[in-house]
């Protein structure tokens, strides 16, 4: 089954960093995920994230307020 993987954030350089990060260790454990961006501060603040960028696996916030090493993002998604 497919993991679905969100990254919470406005868009910032900080955010696309977390995405591209994110895409690098979906890649290199080549598993099967779907990657969505949610850039609605609505959305973001009723999740719980007090700071961006936040990275949510299967609606789980697993990363807020800094951007993972890749050897973490793998981790994270093992």
């Amino acid at each position: 089954m497919a993991k679905k993987i969100e990254i919470l954030g406005s868009g910032c350089p900080r955010c696309k960093q977390t995405e591209k990060i994110m895409k690098m260790a979906v890649e290199e454990l080549n598993i099967d995920a779907t990657i969505e961006k949610v850039q609605d501060i609505n959305e973001i603040i009723s999740r719980g994230v007090a700071a961006t960028p936040a990275v949510a696996i299967d609606g789980k916030i697993v990363i807020s307020g800094k951007i993972p090493k890749l050897e973490e993002a793998k981790k994270l998604l093992q």
